[in-house]
């Protein structure tokens, strides 16, 4: 049997574009995954400096391959048959259930933190937020291809505002001594090892602070007591609400519809439940 080009060629296609984007991640953070990379009031290091005009020629050549895409699928007969109608959440059942991000969008309703609770720099730039109404499999997959779009044009706004400067706060009680000082200093070195042993110290109190993920509401809840330690944290994933609906959206549909639903709701079983 012959190998239909044609057929392997589409997700190939995909995971070159996925791999362009993990070499940015690795060429930032050091790591294509697990990246330890953020720190208390900045990051751990900056960008290469060619980094930003890789970032930048890709950004004009991407929404070139999101044509192609929707040139396969969004008109596509068979496409619009598996996903059109399939897994319907109504606005108030998006609400009840406790649905962010795109799966709440693809129902009604215009919610994203980083347009209706700013942080970062989001309130800086400009872009749209995708809205459908019917919230089926179908929707689902149309806001993620809009939001594509309008990521791109969130990074090339970035790419033209980013000023050099500081990668994180010169305060000592948050930041470490960098390895030349820790060499000549020893009020330096035992800095460092009070900061990596002992951490520091947050005041009484809780807070809860959200960002918008790429699936939804990503969320941390924090009880410090004083100490060196939280006293209580707990993560609100973006999964669990949408994993947890699998049974109302299935309802009087196929099994075969199963992988269109699951598919839309962009489920990681890792972080569902933390």
């Amino acid at each position: 049997m012959g190998l239909d080009c044609g057929a392997v060629t589409p997700a190939l296609w995909g995971y070159e574009e996925r791999e362009k984007l993990l070499e940015f991640y690795e060429a930032a953070s050091g790591a294509r995954f697990h990246a330890n990379y953020f720190r208390p009031g900045g990051v751990a290091r900056d960008i290469p400096a060619s980094l930003e005009d890789r970032i930048g020629v890709w950004a004009k050549e991407f929404p070139s391959w999101i044509d192609e895409l929707e040139g396969l699928l969004t008109e596509n007969r068979i496409w619009k048959q598996r996903t059109v109608g399939i897994g319907v959440f109504t606005t108030e059942q998006a609400l009840a259930w406790g649905f962010s991000g795109p799966c709440l969008r693809a129902s009604g309703v215009p919610w994203d933190l980083r347009r209706n609770q700013p942080y970062d720099n989001y309130h800086k730039v400009d872009f749209k937020v995708p809205v459908t109404r019917q919230g089926d499999s179908y929707d689902r997959y149309l806001i993620r291809v809009a939001e594509m779009r309008e990521s791109v044009r969130i990074i090339e706004q970035c790419l033209s505002q980013m000023q050099p400067g500081d990668i994180k706060v010169q305060d000592p009680k948050f930041s470490p001594p960098s390895r030349a000082e820790m060499k000549r200093s020893m009020e330096a070195l035992i800095h460092h090892f009070k900061l990596f042993s002992e951490g520091y110290h947050v005041p009484a109190g809780s807070t809860y602070t959200a960002v918008e993920s790429p699936k939804g509401e990503f969320g941390v809840y924090l009880v410090a007591d004083g100490s060196n330690r939280p006293y209580r944290c707990k993560i609100r994933p973006t999964g669990f609400a949408h994993l947890q609906a699998i049974d109302e959206l299935s309802r009087r549909g196929m099994l075969a519809d199963m992988v269109a639903i699951i598919g839309s709701l962009d489920l990681v079983f890792g972080e569902v439940d933390r």
